[in-house]
């Protein structure tokens, strides 16, 4: 199991405790860190140390959202800092994950070697 995907320091916008789950991310920051929809993520909170795993949703694409849903909203507060991480299984041990950063935003700076 190796990372394939990480978004650096996403900021939560907004927080959902009565929807089903997931985590709606910008659709632009998904594609710019190689995350399918409903594909399975880990997420930390850098803020206050809770992490959690869920599957990722498409917001709307360069709107800037991350929108923490179900029982995941009560493990963070809006404006805390999340770091979200995606893995594969492989055999390319070489192989480099796609790890973005964000402003405070939540809009593409650069890509992290």
């Amino acid at each position: 199991m190796m990372l394939k995907s990480k978004i650096h320091h996403a900021r939560v916008t907004a927080r959902d405790l009565n929807y089903i789950g997931s985590i709606f991310i910008d659709e632009a920051l998904l594609e710019k860190a190689n995350i399918l929809p409903y594909e399975k993520v880990e997420v930390i909170n850098v803020s206050n140390g809770n992490r959690w795993e869920t599957y990722a949703g498409a917001a709307q694409k360069g709107s800037g959202i991350v929108s923490v849903n179900g029982g995941g909203a009560r493990l963070c507060y809006e404006g805390d800092l999340l770091i979200i991480l995606a893995y594969e299984m492989t055999e390319r041990l070489d192989e480099k994950p796609t790890m973005i950063r964000v402003d405070h935003n939540n809009h593409f700076v650069e890509y992290l070697s």
